[in-house]
């Protein structure tokens, strides 16, 4: 008599590691010896951990387990091999090629093959495809799917899109050729390899059965080779399969609905409902040839355990769109809820300081223990860093992507610089914290920090030499930055070198630009960057590219480097060590299987995060991939669904979502409206009687109601006063007397943005030497070409100043060129850049005029240039523009350098701005005129003199606050110290007295 397969499942609202190993110990422990006999086969390393700690929760101590082995892995080697009985090595199986190695060889193949008419990819798109291309092969590997089937759907290309046609005619292409690549490398895809392994195993079992007891828990992937082997264990006389959560008393209308477990070319249109919890195990029971009739509930349980009402009500939750007329129908599911409470957060913020709180309030109940589980690694890190504030070290164990880690972002960084070389990118590589760290460091810093300020002055050359050019200019200046310049220049002989294959541009070998890397790395870290776990991971990540050889793209542009080191470590995620907090956890979907805490915190049910969104595969249709049998993409969601039952189905269980994710509304999760659907709007989570959602509102906030900030006004005594004051400085202090206070009393300046490229104040200062060295050269129009060649070949100007500044100031420049020619008659400049001075009421008066014309009648005309548009006539009469006045003053006075006291008769402003209304490249604004308020440049000169004597009386000799000027006319450089959003338009409040500052 045939023996009827073993197939246990555990309910889902059990806790299936500590059920597992309650019922082997009540099965198989004869003594302290019995369970050792045995083997486990589970689907993971984190699984193996779990069922090795139940195991002593439930035996104790002096309890011999198992032998536990890892069949769902990629890395079957040992673990299959501890499986077996000695292997015949004359039947040895080739070694799985290294996953890099194969995506390098695989990129080559995309370059060097395309179909007749396609575009060649190259480079990093190669790379980048070589990914999915992997997933492809590895995929058809899985469920066994010969290269042959994939011409017979072949047919039904028809009807698709023609770039799926395109990508299919490739994807034929390549996988033609693979076999031949990777069997002149003497090894196999992983894939392959792990279904020999496995094929092996079943083979020897069926033949020679084991006489120890076999038990495979918790394995839920349905490859083909996989089921066979299940299969081959559940027939075993000593034999268990043990599945997580199969709905046994799910209608068999409702598992009918779950769809076919195979594709039939027949019926095309029939699709599975592989979104659902429950699919992916009717489809491994189908490979296993196991009707769900055949499987037996396992009866041990554990402290750990849920509420049995829990296992109907997530039936009933996850049932077919169909079949959820039977929500209206279920009455009360109370029962079912017990224990489930949840919280919305305003934010993603929140949400992560309300998940801490709940953690450390775990911590408050002796050997009480908390997880959180979520499939969003954004908000896992975000916790681990909350619960820092308490001194909590919690590990996500789900790791972190190298790429977010020290020696990643370094690499990264570096690669970014060499790629496409910046001040922003320079000073991010240099003051990284693995860059000479240890001794030295913060002497390094602060070169790092005066380099800084030195390259935020404008018009920075692009490139290395540019640094060079500008760090030496600013010794030449100042004798004690000499020691910055050795600095950099050692820094420039030493990094600079040893990035120079990326410096030209050109394509290069990939192993070449890598070694560059790898050098510049230890010449700025030293061994710094390969310590640690994250840094020893990196390290092996160069040695196996380095061990691949030539594999791989021939040639990789400059350029395209960084995001081609971005896409392959954006994959490598680094594990934290064991030693974390023992009560406290994170853990990812594929961390939490077969586990359970006393507290189950499922964080981020948001649309998108969990589920997680679903990527398009770049090679194979929906369609294709459903007619050769490979899993659609929303398997994936289907397992998530599983994975949140699983979850939910513990004993004290809080969901958690935020409204807003990222800074954008968030949609609930599909799981999270079902939910709300069938159980109507949960319990609220609190801890001691308040609402999570608003203690984690209040974390941060200080205590007690927040008082908004008066309007400023500082009113310093007068020795702290200047008494000294520019004719720019007149027009702040009239405009905005805080301004004036910040950056003349507290010496406080905007810093000038980190920016290779020209910004305005560059532009205008441009403008203004062009002018002096034209007017210095004799005005004549051969010193004015060779200035417009100067400035055309200036390699400050990047290329969006080349395409838009370039041609519109052109045209100015030769403007005033001309009009200085046309009025050489009337007028003629005597003076440029010329610094005047003198006392008057107390107060030393400074200025500089940008030109001082000698008019025909000896008077004295005051000119300065303006890039932009020039102030108006009515500024000047109210004494808000007292510039071109003050500069007056000073000549008439015969206080400026190289320019005799003559009375002035103008005061001009030139535009450098085409003026539309006369058709003109530019306009001459006086400050006064007929039909201004100031008729002459004498009344101008006089109203700006009232104007410096009351602004001089009132801020600089008297004690009148300096409070911030009016909306129209104030500087807004200094808003945030101001705290301008917290009293603007809270009324005038300008009477009383100043503070002291």
């Amino acid at each position: 008599m045939t023996k009827s397969p073993t197939v246990f499942s555990i309910p889902v609202h059990r806790a299936f590691a500590d059920a597992l190993a309650a019922g082997l110990i009540a099965r198989f422990a004869d003594g302290a010896l019995g369970l050792a006999d045995g083997l486990i086969l589970l689907p993971s390393n984190r699984a193996r951990s779990a069922v090795q700690a139940a195991f002593v929760r439930a035996g104790g101590a002096g309890l011999l387990m198992p032998r536990l082995a890892v069949i769902g892995d990629a890395d079957l080697d040992e673990n299959v091999a501890l499986a077996l009985d000695p292997i015949d090595e004359s039947d040895a199986i080739p070694p799985a090629i290294d996953p890099l190695r194969r995506r390098l060889m695989l990129a080559a193949l995309i370059e060097r093959h395309n179909p007749p008419g396609e575009d060649a990819i190259t480079g990093a798109g190669a790379f980048q495809l070589a990914e999915g291309l992997g997933r492809v092969i590895d995929q058809l590997h899985y469920e066994e799917v010969a290269s042959a089937r994939l011409g017979e759907v072949g047919t039904a290309l028809g009807d698709l899109a023609g770039h799926w046609q395109a990508s299919w005619q490739r994807l034929r292409l390549l996988v033609d050729h693979w076999p031949a690549a990777l069997a002149r490398t003497g090894m196999i895809d992983r894939a392959d390899r792990r279904n020999r392994l496995l094929a092996r195993v079943s083979e020897g079992w069926c033949a020679a059965p084991p006489a120890r007891f076999v038990v495979a828990a918790g394995v839920t992937t349905a490859a083909p080779a996989i089921a066979r082997l299940l299969r081959t264990v559940a027939d075993m006389e000593r034999g268990i399969v043990m599945l997580p959560g199969l709905d046994i008393a799910m209608a068999e209308g409702e598992w009918d609905a779950l769809g076919p477990t195979r594709p039939d070319l027949e019926k095309p249109m029939e699709r599975a409902l592989e979104t659902h919890p429950q699919y992916h195990l009717k489809l491994l029971l189908g490979r296993m040839g196991v009707s769900r009739a055949e499987v037996d509930e396992w009866d041990a349980v554990s402290s750990f355990d849920g509420p049995a009402a829990r296992e109907p009500f997530l039936s009933l939750l996850f049932a077919p769109a169909a079949y959820t007329a039977r929500w209206q129908q279920a009455g009360d599911v109370s029962a079912g809820i017990v224990g489930l409470s949840g919280a919305v957060f305003a934010d993603d913020g929140q949400e992560a300081q309300g998940i801490a709180l709940m953690m450390r309030h775990a911590l408050e109940t002796p050997a009480r223990t908390a997880a959180l589980v979520t499939p969003d690694r954004g908000l896992a890190e975000r916790v681990a860093s909350a619960l820092l504030r308490w001194g909590i070290e919690v590990d996500d164990s789900a790791g972190r992507p190298l790429s977010q880690l020290p020696p990643g972002t370094l690499l990264l960084a570096l690669a970014d610089l060499a790629a496409r070389f910046d001040p922003v990118r320079l000073l991010a590589v240099l003051g990284h914290p693995l860059v000479r760290k240890g001794e030295g460091r913060l002497d390094w810093l602060d070169r790092v920090r005066r380099l800084d300020l030195v390259l935020r002055e404008p018009g920075l050359t692009p490139g290395w030499d540019g640094v060079s050019a500008r760090v030496a200019a600013f010794a030449a200046r100042k004798d004690e930055a000499a020691d910055l310049a050795d600095w950099w220049t050692a820094l420039a002989d030493g990094l600079g070198a040893l990035l120079a294959p990326f410096g030209s541009g050109a394509p290069a070998p990939p192993a070449t630009l890598l070694a560059a890397l790898q050098a510049a790395l230890g010449w700025l870290t030293g061994e710094a960057v390969w310590a640690g776990p994250a840094g020893r991971q990196l390290a092996d990540l160069f040695d196996r590219w380095s061990l691949a050889g030539g594999d791989g793209p021939a040639l990789i542009a400059a350029a395209d480097f960084p995001a081609m080191l971005t896409d392959l470590i954006g994959s490598e995620n680094v594990r934290p060590p064991y030693g974390g907090h023992p009560r406290l956890f994170i853990w990812g979907l594929l961390e939490a299987r077969l586990q359970r805490a006393d507290l189950m915190i499922l964080g981020g049910l948001d649309e998108g995060r969990w589920p997680q969104a679903t990527s398009a595969d770049a090679w194979l249709a929906p369609g294709i991939r459903r007619l050769l049998g490979l899993p659609a993409p929303e398997r994936q969601q289907g397992a998530a669904a599983h994975d949140f039952a699983g979850a939910l189905a513990g004993r004290e269980v809080v969901v958690t979502r935020a409204q807003r994710s990222g800074g954008d509304p968030a949609v609930a999760s599909r799981f999270w409206l079902r939910l709300s659907a069938l159980a109507g709007e949960l319990p609220e989570a609190r801890l001691d009687g308040q609402p999570v959602t608003a203690l984690a509102a209040m974390l941060d906030v200080p205590p007690g109601a927040s008082e908004p900030a008066e309007k400023p006004r500082p009113a310093p005594p007068v020795e702290a006063r200047p008494d000294a004051i520019s004719v720019t400085g007149v027009d702040q202090l009239a405009r905005d007397p805080f301004a004036f206070y910040a950056s003349n009393i507290l010496r406080l300046s905007e810093l000038d943005p980190l920016s290779s490229g020209p910004d305005a104040k560059w532009f205008g200062t441009r403008i203004h030497r062009l002018l002096e060295d034209w007017q210095r050269a004799g005005m004549t129009e051969v010193a004015l070409e060779k200035e417009l060649e100067a400035l055309e070949a200036d390699p400050a100007l990047d290329a969006l100043a080349r395409a838009f500044w370039l041609p519109r100031i052109m045209p100015s420049l030769r403007w005033a060129a001309e009009t200085v020619w046309a009025a050489r008659e009337e007028r003629w400049p005597v003076a440029t850049e010329a610094r005047g001075a003198m006392v008057t009421g107390g107060i030393r008066l400074h200025g500089k005029a940008d030109r001082i014309d000698q008019l025909a009648d000896g008077r004295l005309a005051i000119v300065d240039y303006k890039s932009g548009s020039a102030p108006s006539g009515t500024a000047a009469a109210e004494g808000l523009d007292n510039q071109l006045g003050l500069l007056g003053l000073l000549a008439e006075a015969g206080q400026v350098e190289d320019v005799d006291a003559a009375p002035v008769g103008a005061l001009e402003y030139w535009s450098l701005k085409r003026d539309r209304a006369k058709g003109a490249e530019g306009k001459i604004s006086a400050t006064h005129g007929s039909r201004r308020d100031l008729k002459t440049a004498e009344e101008a000169i006089a109203r700006a003199a009232a104007a410096l004597a009351d602004l001089s009386a009132r801020f600089l000799l008297g004690n009148e606050p300096f409070t911030p000027g009016d909306p129209g006319s104030r500087y807004s450089d200094f808003d945030q110290l101001m705290r301008r959003d917290e009293w603007f338009g809270r009324g005038d409040r300008d009477a009383g007295e100043g503070d002291a500052a």
